[in-house]
């Protein structure tokens, strides 16, 4: 009773804290990192141990269901090469270089251990730095690629983290054959992924009950990961690839009152999981500070700061060494412009290798090291070390990303705005032309009113002008139809790559409020 007490607690207070975060311009969970160290200081706060097995599914399938659902593919492809080296060469930099200073400063911690300790901090979670950047409107392509790392640092450091666990705790390391292994795991991964998304969809189809839907979408998140991991393959890269086959296909078979509530609940508990996850490791902190005070307390506090400044190094020098070489490349004509809203600049390269913070998944990794008596070798040095990095990067990083960005003076590049108005432009003449399909010599009431409000959205979007007409229920029934011809519209333009999913999801969000509109007291969903 009395950690559920703490929990609810600890929950109101992430709530407050996120607000205020808000307005102070920093990403919340640098604030519920604060009040995770908070509650190591809390005297009588008990040890709470949570299943290995159970942290790495509960914390990190949700987040990183909900990001890469929201990833565009199109904007990754023009993009590929600086989220792979993010998200792979920066990642393996990471993990040598933490796993060396690890090592150096604590020769008692084996190579495996360092290792798993490089992969546990190596991820960078891009929730952090989106929470700020989305109200500062940074150039475009700077999100896209922070996203588009999100999905893939953690299924490159991770896979180094199981490896390395098992070596640790079983003294046994393969060599060469963990080649063939990454190989089947991520290949094996993707088409599981794939695989399993054809097979889900049309039953989800099927279920029109709201809470049945979005209750069956949790499930089928944990499932999908659940059966990755029997089958040994990367679960990371089956769910990436299943949020985004689901991605491709659900917008056009979904309802509004569905889409709205789901997104509203995924909303919510990405944020609870995030609160409970700096919870969970404070209430671990207390136990590991009193039995780490039993040995030389102040050479892993020094352990753990130089983790932290090799964390923060090693992306800082990679990513402005290798913007410096693209740039120098551009300039002398030796590779093309990446034509993707904006030119690599010493300004977007900074703020890229300054959106390092670490989040969720470094402290799920931390939680997931078996823990007793035959747990994982210097497990409390570790989830200590882990600790310090997510809230010495969420603090520094995260506290002084807005400055920073008003400093260089980057300012939006107006792609994503520029994709909305072709979006809705396309989608208010798909609604016209269907409209003109159903007007005979003499037009009903209904398609007359409908007409002069496309026309007049057509022209607001012309002339920067907001008019909004309203009906009755005959209308209602044209501006259903008129609704499906817009969204099937969207969803062509989508697949053309006219647009990116950006801009798709605020078009989409648009559709599905006039869909509202047109019937707000039946729906086949209720």
């Amino acid at each position: 009773m009395v950690i559920f007490e703490i929990t609810i607690a600890l929950l109101l207070v992430g709530a407050v804290l996120a607000l205020w975060a808000d307005r102070i311009g920093v990403p919340y969970p640098a604030l519920l990192a604060f009040a995770g160290a908070g509650v190591a200081l809390i005297p009588g706060v008990p040890d709470v141990q949570l299943d290995p097995e159970l942290a790495l599914v509960l914390f990190v399938a949700p987040t990183l269901l909900d990001a890469a659902y929201d990833a565009s593919p199109r904007d990754l492809r023009a993009n590929i090469v600086p989220v792979v080296m993010l998200a792979l060469v920066a990642v393996g930099l990471t993990i040598a270089v933490v796993a060396w200073v690890a090592r150096m400063s604590i020769p008692s911690l084996g190579w495996a251990a360092a290792i798993t300790l490089g992969a546990t901090v190596a991820p960078p979670d891009a929730s952090a730095a989106t929470a700020v950047l989305r109200r500062l409107r940074p150039p475009h392509r700077i999100m896209v690629i922070l996203e588009g790392e999100s999905l893939f640092n953690d299924a490159s450091a991770l896979l180094v983290y199981r490896i390395a666990m098992g070596a640790a705790m079983t003294g046994a390391f393969s060599g060469w054959a963990i080649v063939p292994t990454l190989l089947l795991t991520c290949g094996g991964g993707a088409v599981l992924g794939l695989v399993l998304a054809k097979l889900s969809m049309p039953l989800a189809n099927r279920i029109t009950d709201i809470p049945t839907s979005v209750l069956t979408q949790f499930l089928s998140t944990f499932g999908v990961w659940l059966i990755a991991d029997r089958l040994h393959v990367s679960a990371i890269i089956t769910l990436v690839t299943y949020a985004m086959t689901i991605a491709r296909v659900s917008p056009g078979t979904t309802s509004a009152r569905r889409r709205i509530a789901s997104y509203a609940v995924w909303d919510v508990a990405v944020f609870v999981l995030n609160a409970l996850a700096f919870v969970l490791i404070g209430l671990q902190l207390r136990g590991i500070l009193q039995r780490l005070a039993n040995t030389d307390f102040r050479v892993y506090v020094w352990a753990a700061v130089a983790v932290c400044f090799a964390v923060i190094g090693v992306r800082l020098l990679f990513w402005m060494s290798f913007n410096k070489l693209v740039r120098w490349r551009i300039a002398r004509g030796v590779s093309q412009d990446p034509g993707s809203g904006m030119k690599p600049t010493l300004g977007s390269g900074l703020v890229i290798a300054w959106c390092g913070m670490r989040g969720i998944v470094t402290l799920a990794a931390a939680l997931a090291l078996p823990d007793g008596p035959n747990g994982f070798p210097h497990r409390d040095f570790i989830v200590f070390a882990a600790f310090c990095v997510v809230l010495s990067t969420l603090v520094l990083q995260g506290a002084t990303l807005r400055p920073l960005i008003r400093v260089l003076g980057l300012r939006d590049d107006g792609s994503v705005e520029r994709e909305l108005q072709v979006a809705r432009a396309e989608t208010a003449r798909a609604a016209l032309s269907d409209l003109e399909r159903h007007a005979e010599a003499e037009p009903p009431p209904a398609v007359a009113l409908l007409r002069r409000e496309y026309s007049a959205r057509l022209r607001a979007i012309e002339v920067e002008v907001v008019r909004d007409v309203r009906d009755g229920d005959s209308l209602a029934q044209m501006q259903r139809q008129a609704v499906t011809v817009q969204r099937r519209a969207l969803l062509e333009l989508r697949a053309r790559s006219v647009i990116g999913d950006d801009a798709f999801h605020v078009i989409e969000e648009e559709i599905d409020m006039l869909e509202l509109s047109a019937d707000g007291r039946v729906h086949p969903d209720i």
